[in-house]
């Protein structure tokens, strides 16, 4: 039986999708990929956003926009409410367009560390400078992504859901590297027994899904994602240094899931399928597992999202992600 939800030579986007027609970026997921997506669709603004469309899932923690960004707030308001009816959308879409659709399913969730990092306290700094609300925040964001993947298996029985935690800004808390909200300073760097004890709070909550933790940003710390209990994670090929490898290597060789972004997130001529699978074959052999679990084991995608990129060029590279898994199955060098 395989351990994965997904079988050989799969490949899935990342999160982000340009324009604004959810209904036509739904098609394209589950058109172009083994492993579809419920993509996000920044461009429509407010609520729409990484932040913003997780700030909707949480449970008794409003939020809303000020100048500078998204802070708790007393009650519910009109930004939260277009968070819920741009999610609500776009699940009925999901519904509309996975009819009858059965298989591996990817949604994702800012992670509790990044959503931290970016929203601010009610009269102050950001949520991250406060442990007691670090706290409050993880509680909440994991019921209301249960709830969440809840929603998904219902409008979708067939899916077999992967849900991904986005983490660009987890290296950044552990360096101590995070502005505060004044920009003047920085926030003292977190431990990383606590960090992984609240991702465990997150990925806990999301069984019996699949997680995976995603980070386009240099310095994801494997080891703590991994002893979160996080099955998967996703990087972009491009970013990965020597140093990492060793940690991944551990992370693989425990069962580990590796999403590796190989295409650009914005528009370029795309190499052939081969150069495309490169950096995956590649990093196999370096890191001396055999050819034979390649295919199985890593799923490709582009290197971030694609919200910058045109929506031609996106379809394109989520179908070139597919055509090179493909080359991971068929010829996974020796």
């Amino acid at each position: 039986m395989n351990e994965y939800p997904w079988g050989e030579a799969t490949a899935t986007g990342v999160g982000s999708y340009p324009g604004d027609d959810h209904m036509e970026a739904l098609r394209t997921a589950f058109g172009e990929l083994p492993m579809p997506y419920l993509p996000e669709l920044p461009a429509r603004g407010v609520g729409a956003d990484m932040i913003g469309r997780t700030a909707g899932l949480l449970v008794e923690l409003p939020v809303e926009v000020q100048p500078s960004g998204w802070r708790v707030s007393d009650r519910p308001g009109r930004d939260l409410q277009r968070a819920l009816d741009h999610l609500r959308r776009d699940l009925d879409g999901l519904e509309e367009v996975a009819q009858g659709y059965t298989g591996p399913l990817k949604i994702q969730a800012c992670g509790p560390w990044t959503l931290a990092g970016a929203v601010e306290l009610r009269h102050g700094d950001k949520l991250l400078s406060d442990p007691g609300a670090v706290r409050d925040l993880t509680e909440s964001l994991a019921e209301g992504l249960s709830r969440h993947v809840a929603d998904v298996r219902r409008r979708v029985p067939g899916a077999e859901p992967v849900v991904q935690l986005d983490e660009p800004g987890l290296p950044g808390v552990l360096a101590g590297t995070v502005r505060t909200a004044s920009g003047f300073g920085r926030l003292p760097a977190v431990d990383p027994q606590v960090a992984r004890e609240r991702l465990r709070t997150v990925i806990d909550a999301l069984a019996p899904a699949f997680p995976i933790v995603h980070c386009c940003a240099p310095g994801l710390p494997f080891d703590v994602v991994r002893t979160a209990g996080a099955r998967g994670v996703s990087v972009d090929a491009a970013m990965l240094r020597r140093r990492d490898e060793d940690h991944l290597g551990e992370a693989v060789e425990a069962g580990t899931a590796l999403f590796l972004g190989v295409v650009p997130g914005t528009d370029t001529r795309l190499p052939d399928v081969g150069v495309v699978a490169k950096p995956a074959v590649e990093l196999w052999r370096r890191l001396g597992f055999a050819p034979a679990r390649l295919a199985a084991q890593v799923v490709l995608t582009p290197a971030c999202g694609l919200a910058g990129a045109s929506p031609a060029y996106a379809r394109a590279a989520l179908a070139r992600c597919r055509e090179a898994a493909r080359v991971l199955r068929e010829d996974p060098g020796e």
